[in-house]
């Protein structure tokens, strides 16, 4: 009996174990930190051994192979002594893509993914496909796979996954953008972060389909650069495209196989030129999946978004209080603030991935007034804006925080929670953090 150690035992974790007693494996999950109590109950009810805030090596070096949650860093001192070892090393999608013979379409990219991930999801499911959703998002992919039918799977996938991947392959897979983005774990190259996104693509033969920015100058660069087996399906907003999606006279022009379509882009609920570009990779995929047009125009124009991205919380005595705690990273806020048209009370901080804040100047000089630090060390935020805006606060709840912007904004301003940074410092996740938020701007 083969044995498989997780290392993690949270979501992707208990996911993968349901999956690996399921295909018979001997199963082993140790978690440095605590494991939450309904995973405890899974684990036990389903006969797995496991252990918490330890990791004890005899359990773990007689792995036969070993699936690392994506939050547990190459450097971590467990994994490289697996590595010496020589025992395989792997992500939750990798295990549990080979036990499907459903369809697969992987979603990745530094912004985005989420939102072109929940769209692509929709869209498929309105078109009547048996279709899951996981990944970075919602209930494992293993456990799916291990309890649930579907014909395909709309995977949201991170950097840190893909380093898992030895043989997974996506029939479409996207690539919604790239920018700097935890580049504390890889080596600060970002050279490194972008190859990382592209073996996504890796397996793919010509039967598949790799969906892509053609707008994006590091993709175009990596593309010029790497020969790619599968089909290119480039969409742009500035560039007529011969094979692909493009924007044209305030219509969304498809062109795919050989077959056109278009739409006008009025009919898309999302607003902001980033969601134009989520919905004409979420479209392409769509008609890759022979969905109906008519189910096309309807699904892009009552989607409703994504929870902790742009989301407008309450306008209380006419000041907008929006919610982007997803924003974990500066692209996400540029996004943010460029979609921005009044004068704006910025809440940003957490914990500095490395960050450049030189492109966001511009922006900022243009829309912010006052700017809110939230986190442990704010000292890069300061001196980046610290010139530029008027009022700059430093704070360290996230009730102080939407006080101090409520005391801040005039009738007509906004205040927008978009961190640039991860949240680790104060809260749980950006989840923990987008809903505290909205728990504070409630309690005004």
């Amino acid at each position: 009996m083969e044995r498989l150690v997780i290392l993690g035992g949270g979501e992707s974790g208990v996911g993968t174990a349901i999956l690996g007693i399921k295909k018979g494996y001997d199963v082993f999950v140790s978690d440095f930190g605590k494991i939450k109590n309904h995973y405890k109950e899974v684990l036990v009810i389903n006969g797995i051994t496991w252990e918490e805030e330890q990791h004890s090596e005899e359990l773990i070096l007689n792995a036969d192979v070993v699936m690392k949650s994506p939050g547990i860093s190459d450097n971590s001192p467990i994994v490289k002594k697996i590595r010496d070892k020589k025992i395989p090393v792997i992500s939750e999608i990798e295990f549990a893509s080979k036990y499907t013979e459903a369809i697969l379409i992987g979603i990745t990219g530094s912004n985005g993914k989420t939102t072109t991930t929940m769209l692509t999801y929709h869209l498929l499911k309105k078109g009547g496909l048996n279709v899951g959703i996981g990944g970075n998002i919602g209930k494992s992919f293993a456990w799916q796979v291990a309890e649930d039918q579907f014909d395909c799977y709309v995977l949201e996938l991170s950097s840190f996954q893909l380093d898992g991947m030895i043989n997974f392959n996506p029939h479409i897979a996207i690539i919604t953008n790239l920018s700097p983005d935890h580049l504390d774990r890889y080596d600060n190259l970002y050279q490194n972060y972008i190859n990382s996104k592209f073996r996504i693509t890796m397996n793919q033969s010509n039967d598949d389909y790799l969906i892509y920015d053609a707008d994006d100058v590091e993709i175009k660069a990596w593309l010029s650069q790497n020969k790619v087996k599968a089909q290119l399906i480039p969409f742009s907003l500035t560039q007529e495209l011969k094979e692909g999606t493009y924007i044209k006279n305030n219509k969304m022009e498809i062109n795919i196989n050989h077959e056109e379509l278009n739409f006008d882009t009025e009919c898309i609920a999302l607003e902001g030129k980033h969601n134009l570009k989520n919905a004409m990779a979420a479209t392409s995929v769509a008609k890759l999946m022979k969905i109906r047009k008519a189910t096309i125009r309807e699904s892009l124009s009552n989607f409703q978004g994504v929870e902790h991205r742009l989301e407008k919380v309450l306008k209380i005595q006419n000041i907008q209080y929006i919610n982007d705690s997803k924003a974990t990273n500066v692209n996400a806020t540029f996004f943010a603030l460029d979609s921005m048209n009044s004068p704006t009370i910025w809440i940003v901080g957490g914990v500095d991935k490395g960050n450049d804040y030189a492109e966001l100047l511009p922006l900022v000089n243009e829309k912010v007034k006052a700017i809110i630090c939230l986190g442990l060390d704010n000292r890069k935020i300061i001196d980046a804006f610290g010139n530029i805006v008027d009022v700059m606060v430093e704070v360290s709840t996230m009730n102080d925080a939407v006080k101090m912007a409520q005391r801040i904004a005039e009738k007509g301003d906004s205040v927008l929670l978009s961190p640039a940074c991860a949240s680790f410092d104060l809260f749980e996740n950006y989840e923990d953090r987008g809903r505290q938020f909205k728990q504070a701007v409630q309690n005004l």
